[in-house]
């Protein structure tokens, strides 16, 4: 039970030592869950836990303190010459704490120091040569990253911010190495990591001059984190980025003035943003009152561990999942930035004069280009969620006995257990198929330095929404079919709200199925008899109800709006596959 408040629950006691083995058993022979299984949850019980009075959050004290990853490991330069069980070995030591984390009472402070420490070894990712379809869980458990036998066998390398652009394969296979704690740990430290890496670092390689792409080997360097403050109350990736944060320039200081202008314009909901150090912060450029739309400035948020002057932030408040993950609110009460702080790449100001660099390219495409990253992450984390939680209920359904008139019999063989399990295996090749390819796909992209086509763009969106939402609708089916098991903590169902973040994050589902319908009644309007017969029935519903109600028709057949977008991302994917 969790601890009263001002009190301090002591089970790591020798008397609780003593009982524990003989509880475990008990618990074992009343069919409740197995030792193995059960002894873990057990011992993770015996913390010194304290709450706070009025914090409402407890720390957790393990029995075993937490040691810094980057005690004891190897240099970058001795990383480059490992062979791939040496690497496996220094992977491990790496990544084995995270198994540890006490999600219900880590503190923001000890979370975010996890991935301090992390950040700082800068392994964290694969050979450079990948498979061609994601990485089954047996290898990524097992570390056995090894390129086809058809290829000779690369050195292992590190993750560092720049791979994003230069090796972005062992980027994508990262996230999908951490997505596999999701089921233990919830959607905190994955977050955590994708708001560093692609959203902060993303937009500093993407959108920075090279002296403020350097700044991101320091960054990593002192274990600093960043954040990515673009959503706001009033305003974010659902309104086509519009912004109410401004960034004035001010011509005599030659500094830019961010500021929120009121409560709809202070940051919402960003990630880490309460221990991050640096944030990439999307505000409204303004030079000599004339606006030039979203850009992107580098900024210190905290030194020494305190908000710099100006800044203001606050917790969102107690989430279904993932507190160990800080969410902040974020106001910005005139805060001076230097000139350098503007990511320069495609836009500058120069003699008190606003300069796009790069013709035809606005800033906010690029801004967006974190999107499509984000979206390929994104759902790769949903079919790994669902993927390690079709295996562990998978080994507790091939033990599990159930009763039947001619003896008892595992709980796999019940009909729709087996078919379920049957089901998802289809249905998840396909989709990891899909989604790797879009991936595929986009690594060339990031290295070109270029925009994705237009395919690529639609099949990224219907990858983010469709891994998404399958995976969300084969959970609650299996949830649904395995007893009194999915209620049990530590199976993985209890962070199923996982699957929940992953809808809303990089675009909402429904905004993108809205988006999608919405651009194809448009096309069918120029082109009448251009494209599926099926969309085109849908998109004459559709237009028809909008030319009788222009305030209201759209709204009103919503059901076909949504279905006219299923039909979309059908034949997206077939088309994408197809190609």
């Amino acid at each position: 039970r969790r601890p009263r408040r001002n009190l301090e629950v002591h089970l790591a006691s020798p008397l609780f030592s003593f009982f524990m083995p003989s509880l475990v058993a008990r618990v074992g022979r009343m069919g409740l869950l197995s030792s193995a299984r059960l002894a873990p949850i057990i011992r993770g019980m015996a913390t010194r836990a304290v709450v706070k009075e009025g914090s409402g959050k407890g720390i957790a004290q393990p029995a075993a303190r937490f040691e810094p990853l980057s005690r004891g490991m190897a240099t970058r330069a001795e990383i480059k010459d490992m062979s791939n069980d040496k690497w496996s070995e220094e992977f491990q030591k790496a990544t084995i704490d995270l198994a540890k984390m006490d999600i219900h009472g880590i503190s923001y402070q000890e979370s975010a120091q996890r991935m301090r420490d992390l950040l700082k070894t800068g392994l964290v990712g694969a050979p450079a040569t990948t498979p061609k379809a994601l990485l089954s869980l047996d290898d990524v458990s097992q570390h056995a990253m090894s390129p086809p036998r058809d290829h000779p066998s690369p050195p292992p390398l590190q993750l560092r911010h720049t791979d994003l652009e230069s090796n972005p394969e062992r980027f994508f296979l990262a996230h999908r190495l951490l997505a596999l704690h999701a089921p233990q740990l919830g959607p905190g430290f994955w977050i955590r990591f994708t708001v560093h890496y692609n959203l902060m670092a993303g937009s500093v390689l993407g959108l920075g001059s090279p002296e403020q792409v350097a700044l991101l080997d320091d960054m990593q360097d002192k274990g600093e984190l960043g954040c990515f403050s673009l959503t706001e109350k009033l305003a974010g990736v659902s309104s086509g980025l519009v912004v109410g944060t401004t960034a004035d320039w001010d011509s005599s200081a030659q500094t830019f003035t961010l500021h929120s202008k009121d409560q709809g314009a202070y940051k919402n909901w960003i990630s880490q943003g309460i221990m991050a150090d640096k944030t990439v912060v999307v505000a409204n450029l303004m030079i000599g009152g004339k606006s030039y739309g979203p850009h992107a400035f580098l900024m210190n948020l905290r030194e020494g561990g305190v908000p710099v002057e100006g800044v203001t932030t606050g917790d969102m408040g107690r989430k279904t999942v993932g507190n160990d993950l800080d969410n902040a609110w974020i106001q910005f009460d005139h805060v001076k930035l230097p000139k350098s702080a503007l990511l320069s790449r495609y836009a500058d100001v120069e003699g008190d004069e606003y300069v796009q660099r790069v013709k035809g390219m606005p800033v906010f495409h690029m801004i967006g280009q974190r999107l499509f990253t984000g979206r390929v992450a994104v759902a790769q984390a949903a079919l790994m969620f669902r993927k390690k939680l079709f295996e562990t209920t998978k080994e507790y359904a091939l033990t599990k006995q159930c009763w039947t008139p001619k003896g008892d019999k595992p709980l796999m063989t019940v009909p729709q257990v087996k078919a379920i399990f049957d089901e998802n295996d289809k249905r998840a090749a396909s989709m990891e198929a899909f989604v790797f390819k879009c991936e595929s796909e986009l690594c060339s992209v990031l290295r070109s330095n270029s925009m994705p086509n237009l395919p690529l763009v639609e099949a990224i969106a219907v990858a983010k929404v469709k891994a998404v939402e399958e995976s969300i609708e084969m959970c609650h089916r299996l949830q649904n079919e395995v007893g009194s098991y999915a209620l049990m903590g530590g199976t993985g169902f209890e962070q199923k709200d996982f699957l929940t973040c992953c809808k809303f994050a990089e675009g909402d589902s429904r905004v993108l199925m809205q988006k999608m319908a919405r651009d194809r009644v448009k096309a069918a309007a120029k082109k009448p008899d251009h494209g599926d017969a099926e969309e085109l029935r849908l998109c004459s519903i559709l237009s028809s109800a909008v030319a009788t109600d222009p305030t209201n028709g759209w709204d009103e057949n919503f059901a076909t709006v949504y279905e006219l977008a299923e039909v979309i991302m059908a034949n997206t994917m077939k088309d994408f596959m197809a190609n």
